[in-house]
C-alpha cells in the first residue's frame, strides 16, 4: 500500500513538474529574443546616428569642423515599447526630418553719417565694379539673408542663400551642393557659391569684424568673389592642417564679366595651412590665384580733364593674395577674452583692351592696348575685453602701381593719390545671435576729399545657426 502511495505520488508529481518546465524554457526564450531584438534596434540607431554625423562634419568647410563640434541627441527607447515598433517609429521619424530644411535668416540694419556724398565714390586709380562704397546716409535696412540647409541623402547636403537687398530686391548669393559620400578629406562643391580665395572672401557679412569690406576687396574683388562652377578641396591626414583647393566657372562676377562662351571663364587655386601652439594660440596661413575673363567691363573713371568717362576693359584678370590670422584665448577659452589679428596683401595684373569714352559722351572715344599691376592690403586687430564685448582697429591702403594706358595716355592716367582709411571700432553681441556695433572711419579714397564716417549697425540672426569659420 505504502509502495502503491509513493508510485502514484510520484507520478502526479511529474505530471505537474513537466508542463511548469516546458512553461520556464518558452518564457526564456521569449526574453532572450526580445532583449536580442532590443540591442540589433539600438545598434542600427546608433548606427544611423553615427553616419549622420559623419556626413554632417563632411558637409562642414575643413576650418568649420575644426573650430566647432556637431552633437547629436541619441534618442531612448521606452522599456515597454515592442522593437519592432521602435524600428518602424525610428524609420518614419527619419524620413519625416531628413527633408526639412535648418532655416535662418540674418537681419542687418544700420545708421550712417558721412561727410562726403556716398554717390561720387570712388578710388583713384582704380577700375572698380561690383558693390563697393560705404552705402546710403542716413537710417538703412542693409543686406539681409534668408538661408536654407539640410542634407538631401547619404550622399549629398545643399544649401540655399538669398540676399535680400534694401532695394527691395531678392538675388541668390549662394545655391551649392557638396558631395559628402568621398573618403580622403575631399569634399567637391558645385553650383553658386563664395570662393575660397584669401581669408575673409569666404565668410558671410554678417561675420565680418567691421561694417565694410577693406579697400583691397573693394578693388579687385567688388567686395566679394562669388563663382558659379565647381570647386574641389583636399584636406591631409596630418596633425597640421593643411587644405589645397581649385576652382572653375563662368566668371560672372568682378573682376570678371558673363562672356557668353563655352568652357571656363574663371579658375582659382589656394594652399592654407595652419595650427595650433599651446593650448592658447593658433593660427592659418594661405596664398590664393584667381584668374578671371571679363568682356566689356564697364568703369566710370575721371580722365585728365576731370570728366566722368565711361571704360570698358576686355582681357585677362590676374590676382594673387596672401592671408594670415592669429587668434589668442587664454587656455583655449574665448569666452571671456580673446585677440584676433587677420591681414591679407593684393597684387593684381590685367591685360588687354581698354576703350575709353565707350560711350561716346565726349566725342572721344579710342581703344588701345591695356597692362595694369596694382597692389593692396589691410591690417586689423579685434580684442575681446570681457564676455559680449570688443573693440577693433583697421587700416587699409591702396597702390594703383604702374599702368599702361598706351595710346589712351593723353586721356586717362596722371593719379598719384594712394587711397586709404582708418577706421574704429566697438561692438556688444549679449548672445551668439545678436550684435550691435558702433565704427568711426577716417577714408581718404579720392586725392580732393577726405570722409569721415560714423556707423550703427545691428545683426540679428533667427533660427537655425551653423558654426563659423576659423
Amino acid at each position: 500500500m505504502s509502495n502503491r502511495l509513493w508510485a502514484h505520488g510520484a507520478l502526479a508529481l511529474a505530471l505537474v513538474a513537466t508542463p511548469a518546465a516546458a512553461a520556464t524554457d518558452a518564457e526564456l526564450a521569449e526574453i532572450r529574443e526580445q532583449i536580442r531584438a532590443l540591442k540589433a534596434n539600438y545598434e542600427s540607431r546608433i548606427g544611423a546616428l553615427e553616419h549622420r554625423l559623419q556626413d554632417a562634419e563632411r558637409a562642414m568647410a575643413p576650418s568649420d569642423a575644426r573650430s566647432a563640434a556637431l552633437t547629436e541627441p541619441v534618442a531612448t527607447v521606452p522599456p515597454t515599447e515592442a522593437p519592432s515598433t521602435a524600428a518602424v517609429s525610428a524609420s518614419a521619424s527619419t524620413r519625416s526630418s531628413a527633408f526639412n530644411p535648418a532655416i535662418s535668416v540674418v537681419l542687418q540694419g544700420r545708421y550712417a553719417d558721412l561727410s562726403q556724398d556716398p554717390d561720387r565714390y570712388a578710388l583713384a586709380g582704380f577700375a572698380s565694379g561690383g558693390e563697393i562704397g560705404p552705402g546710403p546716409r542716413g537710417f538703412s535696412l542693409a543686406e539681409s539673408e534668408l538661408t536654407f540647409s539640410a542634407s538631401v541623402d547619404h550622399l549629398f547636403a545643399a544649401n540655399l542663400t538669398f540676399a535680400l537687398s534694401p532695394e527691395d530686391t531678392v538675388s541668390v548669393e549662394e545655391a551649392f551642393a557638396v558631395l559628402t559620400g568621398l573618403e580622403n578629406g575631399l569634399a567637391p562643391k558645385f553650383g553658386r557659391f563664395l570662393s575660397a580665395i584669401g581669408y575673409l572672401n569666404e565668410q558671410h557679412r554678417h561675420v565680418w569684424d567691421f561694417v565694410d569690406a577693406p579697400l583691397a576687396y573693394e578693388a579687385f574683388l567688388g567686395g566679394q568673389y562669388r563663382n558659379d562652377g565647381l570647386q574641389l578641396k583636399w584636406v591631409a591626414p596630418t596633425d597640421q592642417f593643411i587644405e589645397l583647393g581649385a576652382e572653375i566657372g563662368r566668371s560672372d562676377f568682378f573682376p570678371g564679366t558673363a562672356t557668353n562662351r563655352n568652357g571656363v571663364g574663371s579658375a582659382a587655386l589656394y594652399a592654407h595651412t595652419g595650427g595650433d601652439v599651446g593650448t592658447s594660440h593658433s593660427w592659418r596661413a594661405g596664398v590664393s590665384y584667381l584668374r578671371t575673363r571679363a568682356a566689356d567691363r564697364e568703369s566710370l573713371q575721371p580722365d585728365r580733364a576731370g570728366n566722368e568717362a565711361l571704360t570698358r576693359y576686355t582681357g585677362h584678370s590676374d590676382v594673387v593674395i596672401a592671408d594670415f590670422v592669429w587668434k589668442y584665448a587664454p587656455h583655449g577659452n574665448a569666452r571671456d577674452t580673446s585677440v584676433k589679428v587677420q591681414g591679407e596683401y593684393f597684387w593684381r595684373r590685367e591685360r588687354g583692351e581698354l576703350a575709353y569714352d565707350a560711350d561716346g559722351a565726349l566725342g572721344l572715344t579710342n581703344s588701345a592696348p591695356y597692362d595694369s599691376r596694382q597692389s593692396g592690403w589691410y591690417l586689423q586687430g579685434v580684442y575681446q575685453f570681457m564676455p559680449a564685448w570688443r573693440v577693433g582697429a583697421r587700416y587699409d591702403r591702396l597702390d594703383p602701381g604702374t599702368v599702361d594706358y598706351t595710346q589712351n595716355a593723353p586721356y586717362l592716367g596722371g593719379v598719384d593719390t594712394r587711397p586709404q582709411r582708418t577706421s574704429v571700432m566697438v561692438d556688444w553681441s549679449p548672445s551668439e545671435f545678436s550684435r550691435l556695433r558702433l565704427q568711426l572711419a577716417r577714408a581718404k579714397t579720392q586725392a580732393d576729399a577726405t570722409d569721415n564716417q560714423f556707423f550703427l549697425q545691428y545683426i540679428l540672426t533667427l533660427g537655425a545657426h551653423g558654426a563659423h569659420r576659423f
